[in-house]
């Protein structure tokens, strides 16, 4: 099969979905609403900007200490190119958000 082919099979298929998904959505806060439930249950809540700059900057810097680390590996202990710095990039890009989430729950359970 042609790569054109699959690529418009999955826009097409995708686009049923979402369609299908916002219509089913629609309805169901409809009917929320007919029954007397209160709208403001369908609004989220916005995390803080703080905490989205700390876990984009976390994540950033764990993906740069990760690239480095993975070309340690592969100029000391001659580890292939493409394992070392995926390895290596997943692990700290890992790690960071581990170290974000923590610090979160520290904050927030100091604000309260």
């Amino acid at each position: 099969m042609d790569v054109t082919a699959v690529l418009i099979v999955a826009i097409v298929f995708g686009t049923i979905f979402g369609l299908f998904f916002i219509f089913v959505r629609r309805r169901e806060r409809l009917t929320m609403i007919e029954r007397g439930y209160d709208p403001s249950l369908f609004v989220k809540e916005k995390p803080s900007s703080r905490f989205t700059s700390l876990k984009y900057g976390m994540l950033l810097i764990g993906l740069g200490v990760g690239i480095l680390s993975g070309n340690v590996l592969v100029v000391l202990f001659s580890i292939k190119e493409e394992v070392a710095f995926f390895a290596m990039t997943f692990l700290f890009g890992g790690l960071a958000l581990v170290l974000n989430y923590i610090i979160e729950s520290r904050e927030r359970k100091m604000m309260k």
